[in-house]
């Protein structure tokens, strides 16, 4: 069993549209970054990276033209297949993203399926406001942990 840790933090601003766990949850604001800048996606990935010894996203994913606005949950399903060919299988994924400026709760079900599509394992996420305190407590930016469990000499899945 490996264990894995992942974090990421965005600025927003406005525009559209803001992804978070592979979802639109906002057609008003957006992330400032290269790809999509799904701050929840980005911290699983590293998770992910993280307990297979791979490094980061940046090592796999460098700002480039070719990942100029990509989808984080293509790199996302492009990781998973990496670590499944090593014999890794993602276990458990428990995870935390601090927003205030938009309201997750109502997208809760549809980033969980989203992720346990893709990992295939128990999902956890949770939402927190950061209660007014630095940049993301205000609203100016976002960001997202993650912890995910994997588990060594798992056949590839089939699906």
């Amino acid at each position: 069993m490996r264990v894995g840790i992942g974090w990421d933090v965005h600025r927003v601003e406005e525009g559209c549209c803001l992804v978070v766990g592979g979802v639109i949850v906002s057609s008003s604001i957006r992330f400032v970054a290269h790809s999509d800048g799904d701050v929840l996606t980005h911290a699983v990935i590293d998770a992910i990276l993280g307990a297979a010894a791979l490094g980061d996203i940046g090592s796999f994913y460098p700002e480039s033209d070719s990942t100029k606005n990509m989808r984080s949950f293509d790199a996302l399903k492009e990781v998973v297949s990496i670590v499944e060919k090593l014999g890794y299988r993602v276990i458990n994924l428990d995870s935390t993203v601090i927003a205030s400026k938009v309201r997750l709760s109502p997208f809760r079900d549809q980033i969980v399926g989203n992720f346990q599509t893709v990992l295939g394992c128990d999902v956890s996420v949770k939402f927190k406001s950061g209660n007014g305190v630095g940049e993301v407590g205000r609203g100016g930016a976002m960001e997202a942990m993650a912890v995910v469990l994997l588990d060594e000499g798992i056949q590839e899945r089939s699906d």
